[in-house]
């Protein structure tokens, strides 16, 4: 059996019944479960934008970390 990663889980038949009823119950994410094994996640939409700027905050750090050990050019604005 599978973890299932959200404190909420609906089964995938009761959510193509009645889907807004889902959302709207949603509280964080929401397991949807497929005979008791999650086979996706309802992820609300304030929760899906902050793990986007996770993401690409975590992409810029790994960016910065790689070009510490570089070293810097002077340069003028009107030069680019």
């Amino acid at each position: 059996m599978k973890n299932i990663l959200a404190r909420t889980s609906i089964g995938i038949s009761e959510l193509k019944s009645n889907p807004s009823a889902a959302i709207h119950r949603a509280d964080g994410p929401v397991a949807i479960l497929n005979r008791n094994t999650p086979v996706a996640y309802l992820v609300p939409a304030a929760h899906w934008e902050a793990i986007c700027e996770r993401l690409d905050d975590a992409e810029l750090a790994d960016l910065i970390r790689s070009r510490a050990g570089e070293t810097p050019v002077s340069t003028q604005l009107d030069d680019l």
